[in-house]
Parts: C-alpha cells; structure tokens; sequence
C-alpha cells in the first residue's frame, strides 16, 4: 500500500492547507490547517457530494 501525504495549500499563505481523508470508512475528513491550528469538519457519503458538486459549480463560475 502506498504512503502518501496529500495537501492542498493556501493560494496566498503557505503555513495553511486543507487535507481530505476518509475516516473509518464511513466518513469524509477535511483537516484545515491555519498557522498549526488544527480544524477538522466531517462529512457523510451523501453531503461530501454534495459539497462535491457545488465545489466543481463555483468552479466553472471563475472566469479565465
């Protein structure tokens, strides 16, 4: 099994990041990490896509 450490980091701050694991199989963890204070949200199947889609909706909505 591959290890691996995935972030995605701040645009403007590079000591903040959010990360997403799944937690006990049943559950969707996004970690927030400002200046090494720890936030963590979780999220069910269903509202972590949900969250999905309105995440790649806002997306589409940034003009290149």
């Amino acid at each position: 099994m591959a290890k691996y450490d995935l972030k995605f980091l701040d645009i403007d701050e590079s000591e903040r990041s959010i990360s997403v694991t799944t937690f006990e199989d049943q559950e969707i963890r996004i970690c927030i990490d400002i200046d090494d204070s720890f936030k963590t949200i979780y999220l069910d199947k269903s509202t972590a896509i949900k969250f999905a889609k309105t995440l790649r909706t806002e997306i589409n909505k940034i003009q290149d």
